[in-house]
């Protein structure tokens, strides 16, 4: 008698569990981001010890350091033989010295087609005493691509993933520019190259997704895409609405010369863009994890077509 009273116990308690689990969907930030995590690199990214991560420099060097440190805890391959990917160019006179870093994640259906998913980790550097920091831009792309490499590990993707944390991109666009013409990956096989620069705060919460101008599919996809948080995404900024035309104004432009689909993801120039107080105390945590949830949501859906 006891022990079936038990037993009915326990039904009535995994019904009740179950029952509530298809009523009340887990919300989107318990599945994707580890708020507390992404928060911790940009910070430590954005911080003095790094000055400013200008190409070249002790700075840049460190932060080089830094992402394939984390690309290893977190057991995303290097994509070649090792992590790096060095190139060199002159500029006014100058030569420097960059690196890209590249981490890969095999693929579980089509490991032959690529998804590339890339932020430059590079910024301005000191300039007259004063170090620019670069929180927003870009030590928030650097910090979700850690996101997208927890998120994979946990959840494998059907198309092969290349991490791309690209250098030199404050110098004119090199580091990108070095891995697509390097033919590293054939460009037929690049499905979509997926962007992020400055993504860690916005006012009234708008996140701009630009690219969708050159491709119907990836424009249906975001047209259709509803974020189930408080972000506001929105289509733009692509030389369609009047606005700053930004399909040349980061890494995604490598790739959109070469005629390879690409979403930039993006919010709008604030007070402290190129300044030296873009420090991580100007960012907006909540809009942050929430930007960073809806873009690694839209690569579900690219991943799962």
């Amino acid at each position: 008698m006891y022990g079936n009273a038990i037993r009915l116990f326990y039904l009535l308690f995994f019904a009740f569990i179950l029952g509530h689990g298809q009523n009340d969907p887990m919300p989107v930030a318990d599945v994707l981001v580890n708020e507390t995590t992404l928060l911790k690199h940009l910070k430590t990214l954005s911080s003095d010890i790094y000055e400013g991560r200008r190409t070249g420099t002790k700075g840049g060097v460190k932060a080089r350091k830094y992402i394939i440190n984390q690309f290893h805890t977190l057991g995303v391959l290097p994509f070649k033989d090792n992590y790096e990917q060095p190139f060199s160019f002159e500029k006014r006179g100058k030569t420097y010295h960059g690196a890209n870093i590249l981490g890969w994640i095999k693929g579980t259906q089509s490991p032959q087609k690529y998804i590339v998913i890339s932020a430059h980790y590079d910024h301005e550097g000191i300039k007259k005493g004063k170090i620019y920091n670069g929180a927003d831009d870009n030590a928030s792309g650097i910090s979700a691509l850690f996101a997208f490499g927890e998120f994979l590990k946990n959840n494998p993707p059907k198309h092969s993933v290349v991490l791309s944390a690209f250098d030199a991109e404050e110098l004119g666009i090199k580091g990108s520019k070095h891995f697509v013409e390097s033919s590293i990956i054939p460009h037929h096989k690049i499905v979509v190259n997926l962007n992020m620069d400055m993504i860690s705060r916005s006012d009234n919460k708008e996140l701009f997704a630009v690219g969708t101008r050159y491709n119907k599919k990836l424009k249906y996809l975001i047209s259709g895409f509803k974020p189930l948080n408080s972000v506001k995404l929105s289509i733009g900024h692509d030389g369609e609405d009047g606005r700053d035309n930004w399909t040349y104004s980061s890494d995604h432009v490598s790739f959109y010369k070469r005629g390879i689909p690409f979403l930039y993801f993006g919010v709008e120039d604030h007070e402290d863009y190129h300044e030296p107080t873009d420090d991580y105390q100007n960012i907006h945590p909540e809009f942050y994890k929430e930007a960073v949830e809806v873009i690694i949501s839209i690569f579900e859906k690219l991943d799962n077509n």
